[in-house]
């Protein structure tokens, strides 16, 4: 069953944004390379996106993207 991805930071701040997936919208959301089984290795371009092989691949596969913001908002519990 495809699942979902999204482009998150690691520091949870504005740095550098990861591929970020999950297999269920209920689990949290893991950076690619935390999925062996899932992830392809990166393309060796100098500056580019850490994930966006895998990205390609899930998307052809029938993964959704989720908006950055969104998956965010799923982050911060509520108040």
């Amino acid at each position: 069953m495809p699942g979902q991805i999204c482009w998150l930071s690691l520091t949870g701040g504005d740095g550098e944004k990861v591929l970020h997936l999950r297999t269920h919208p209920s689990q949290p959301w893991k950076p690619y390379t935390a999925c062996p089984g899932l992830a392809v290795s990166d393309y060796n371009i100098p500056g580019g996106s850490k994930g966006w092989a895998t990205y390609q691949k899930l998307l052809r596969a029938g993964w959704t993207l989720v908006p950055s913001a969104q998956a965010t908002q799923q982050l911060v519990p509520a108040q």
